[in-house]
């Protein structure tokens, strides 16, 4: 008996050892776990908020050949109503579409930009169909519009971690 009992606190030191090991091992995976889900989500996030923005894009191209043909943009291909109502409707249920990813996996601040976005671009688009000839209103109509999607664009970068971008303003002036 007297050897069982001296081999006792090297079993307890295996069973310790063992326990120790068992628990780092199991905390490392899921910390490990939780930084990969965290990443496939950011990933999701940024990809519906590209998804979104690629489909605002999409209408405000057209809306501004539709203001080129009423005069109110420089654009140099003006498309008239009867030709932009098709893109537009298709360009409408992609952003459909793509707004409820959007609502899914966004934060709320996101959420708001975002849809104060489509607020700016849905005024442009009743100038746009009401057949309104007015220059000064289409370029205020405009900056508007540029001002929420920087915002958008601001807020979908922290949502993801990402660093501050370029607020995307460029001088559309014909140079010298």
């Amino acid at each position: 008996m007297s050897a069982f009992l001296q081999q006792v606190p090297a079993l307890i030191g295996v069973v310790v050892g063992a326990l120790g090991s068992y628990l780092a091992v199991t905390l490392g995976d899921r910390a490990r776990f939780r930084r990969e889900q965290a990443a496939r989500w950011e990933d999701r996030r940024l990809t519906a908020y590209t998804d979104y923005a690629r489909s605002l894009k999409a209408i405000i191209s057209v809306l501004f050949r539709v203001s080129a043909h009423f005069g109110n943009d420089p654009h140099p291909q003006p498309l008239a109503p009867a030709e932009a109502n098709p893109r537009l409707a298709s360009a409408s249920e992609a952003r459909d579409q793509a707004w409820e990813m959007v609502l899914l996996l966004a934060a709320s601040e996101v959420v708001d930009v975002a849809h104060a976005w489509a607020r700016t671009i849905a005024a442009m688009e009743r100038f746009v169909r009401d057949e309104t000839r007015d220059p000064d209103a289409w370029s205020a109509l405009l900056a508007n519009q540029r001002l929420a999607r920087e915002r958008f664009y601001a807020a979908a970068r922290h949502d993801v971690s990402l660093p501050a971008g370029h607020p995307g303003r460029f001088d559309t002036t014909p140079g010298p």
